[in-house]
């Protein structure tokens, strides 16, 4: 790969010199940014519904616009009633109409680096999309029908979801890496018609097998064909008269399809995730109200200008990879970027190479990434010019203040806003954060509401909580755009999951918050608060105080039941390259004791090599409760690192036995 010339950047954060680590946007960012006036926020307060009609109508092409802007029975709520559109027009077919067709759509890094990159312009994208829009339909799929798909990070994976969207199908993502059984239970739940699946991917050099584990469990479920996407040489088994490879159906397909006309409400996707009593939800989002928020806060909050690229690094089995590698930049009309492998693989700098091989705009990921790259260290960094990178993301739990200042020092050179984004599956778009033209950027600190909405902090008792002693975080109406509109085929679930604590006209988003200099500071998890001798403690604090000790490369802390103070915190540490003593365990707790107070002071300090992750670097810090708890961990399949467990297991095991 050439070497790029390195570029100047310009200047686009300023320190605060009155205050520790809070940094502002620079002229320079003020000028670039979509937004600097921090006016918008009192202006979209005082007139919530103008200000999402406004966006709507300058963000999204309409077939017919709405006769309501809003309409509320709680705990439902429409936007744009009455109007009419369609999701896949919005990311394609516009685009290309206004002469933009030979601008770059879609990049595709290979894991293996002996194998060409795909790229896809608008127009190519475009008639991909309208083909295998045809090859549903016929396959007998219908508006309102369901399509699964269980493709890893592939090309096709964003072909299949804007074909459904084309066609007025609803899609339903299946994380790839979860297990054929939690397939099967999505599946089912979706009265899935059809389902589409590669027969496999490269994960850090291995070839790993989908179809053939998935054959056993289809026989349970209403599919009726599977579309095979061929990854790999080797040829393997089709079940005759149902399975279909996609390269051969795709091939013949007609390249025209007009979009379906889709009303504003109508299901565009439904996305499982994990609920509370093993049995997945699956939420709804609708296609405008989704879309609008979906394209204005890729446009603010990343600051995407036409021709710049985001790499957004989450699998397109989470909300993330839904809002953020696919309907939010092609909405906008920008380059998206999405890769098929692991983040150090098949050396410690991919990720980095990419970034320089691209000229990556936007870098969004998570903080389990970070700190993973910060546990490696920046020498790798030093090998690549990263100059185009102008905005730094981070998204998926409370990040800690380490994690924050090695990213926007090493791979933002102490010169690019870090926007910590806090949302959930169900809010469909981030909704609290900074805006890089507004700022504060502040360790730790996620920031405002997005314009347009509100949120607030209440007590156990409903009453709002003021100045920094923490609640329970809470929207209120209007709602955003973006939000669930249910749980498929489970009103209960959704009344109960959400309005069930502040009555129905408050959602409840399960998450702790704190202000810090008026801005909200997430503190993660309501189930990872403790209560500490009648102290609520949030999980990530004490983290965070633990991680701020030189030789801590990452750490969870998980309650443990205590018969005395009700739960005590037990840390789970990996370190860098230091051994663990006791002395280096009194000093954590030391750590935590300075930063909090003696209440929240470590049980007990577990050294391990590593803590159990999703493969979008989630810390599965329920399996570590369960341990504690001496329970059955239950499936791992879905971990990056299953290996993982049986060490954590052992060394609880361990702690358990010496304590009792």
């Amino acid at each position: 790969m050439p070497k790029l010339k390195k570029t100047k950047q310009p200047k686009l954060v300023v320190r605060d010199k009155g205050k520790k680590n809070m940094f502002w946007p620079s002229p320079e960012m003020k000028k670039r940014a979509w937004i600097s006036d921090k006016g918008i926020y009192d202006a979209a307060a005082d007139n919530p519904l103008a200000f999402w009609e406004n966006r709507a109508r300058e963000g999204i092409s309409w077939f017919k616009e709405w006769n309501k802007v809003y309409e509320a029975k709680p705990p439902y709520f429409k936007w744009f009633v009455g109007a009419t559109l369609n999701a896949s027009y919005n990311c394609l077919d516009r685009h290309v109409e206004a002469g933009n067709g030979n601008d770059v759509a879609l990049i595709w890094e290979p894991e293996p680096v002996d194998e060409e990159p795909r790229v896809f312009t608008y127009s190519m994208l475009l008639e991909q999309v309208s083909k295998f829009a045809n090859v549903l339909k016929s396959l007998g799929v219908r508006k309102g029908d369901r399509v699964g798909i269980y493709l890893p990070m592939l090309p096709e994976v964003h072909i299949a979801m804007l074909a459904c969207a084309r066609i007025g199908a609803m899609h339903s993502v299946v994380f790839s890496a979860f297990s054929p059984e939690s397939l099967k239970k999505r599946l089912i739940d979706a009265e899935a018609k059809v389902l589409i699946i590669s027969d496999g991917y490269y994960r850090r050099g291995k070839k790993i097998t989908l179809k053939e584990r998935v054959d056993p469990i289809l026989g349970e479920t209403k599919v009726r064909n599977v579309v095979v996407v061929k990854r790999f040489k080797e040829a393997i088994e089709l079940q005759q008269g149902r399975d279909l490879w996609w390269q051969d159906l795709i091939v013949n397909a007609s390249p025209d399809c007009a979009p379906e006309q889709m009303d504003s409400e109508s299901t565009l996707f439904i996305l499982y995730t994990s609920g509370t009593t093993g049995k997945p939800k699956g939420i709804l989002h609708d296609t405008g109200g989704y879309l609008t928020q979906a394209y204005w806060t890729s446009k603010l909050n990343f600051d995407l200008h036409p021709g710049e690229l985001i790499w957004c690094t989450a699998d397109i089995g989470w909300i993330t990879g839904h809002t953020y590698t696919c309907y939010g930049p092609y909405s906008l009309g920008v380059k998206t970027l999405i890769y098929e492998g692991a983040p150090d693989f098949p050396k410690e700098d991919r990720f980095w190479e990419i970034v320089e091989k691209y000229r990556v705009t936007v870098f969004y990921t998570a903080p389990t990434a970070i700190r993973m790259f910060a546990k490696i260290g920046a020498k790798h960094l030093k090998k690549h010019d990263l100059s185009s990178i102008r905005i730094l993301g981070t998204v998926g739990e409370p990040i800690d203040e380490a994690a924050w200042m090695w990213y926007f020092e090493n791979v933002g050179n102490s010169n690019c806003p870090v926007i910590d984004t806090w949302w959930q599956t169900e809010t469909g778009g981030t909704l609290i954060n900074a805006l890089p033209g507004i700022g504060p950027f502040i360790p730790t600190v996620a920031g405002k509401s997005f314009p347009g909405t509100k949120h607030i902090l209440l007590d156990e008792e409903g009453k709002e909580v003021h100045g920094d002693s923490g609640g329970y975080l809470v929207q209120l109406p209007p709602f955003a755009p973006g939000m669930l509109r249910g749980v498929y085929k489970n009103p209960a679930k959704y009344l109960e999951e959400y309005w069930g604590h502040y009555g129905k006209e408050i959602y409840y988003t399960s998450d702790g918050a704190r202000y810090e200099n008026g801005f909200f500071r997430i503190t993660g998890r309501v189930d990872d608060v403790m209560k500490v001798a009648g102290h609520r403690l949030s999980t990530a604090e004490v983290e965070n105080a633990i991680e701020n000790h030189a030789f801590v490369s990452e750490c969870a802390v998980v309650p443990m039941e205590d018969s005395i103070k009700g739960h005590v915190p037990v840390a789970f540490v990996v370190l860098k390259k230091s051994e663990p003593s006791e002395h280096l365990e009194h000093e954590l707790v030391q750590e935590v004791v300075k930063a909090i107070g003696p209440t929240a002071k470590p049980k007990e300090i577990l050294f391990v090599d590593d803590l159990p992750k999703t493969r979008s670097g989630k810390i599965m810090r329920r399996l570590l409760r369960k341990m504690l708890a001496k329970k059955e961990v239950g499936d791992t399949t879905t971990l990056q690192n299953p290996e993982s467990v049986e060490h954590l297991q052992k060394a609880v095991r361990d702690f358990l036995h010496s304590d009792h």
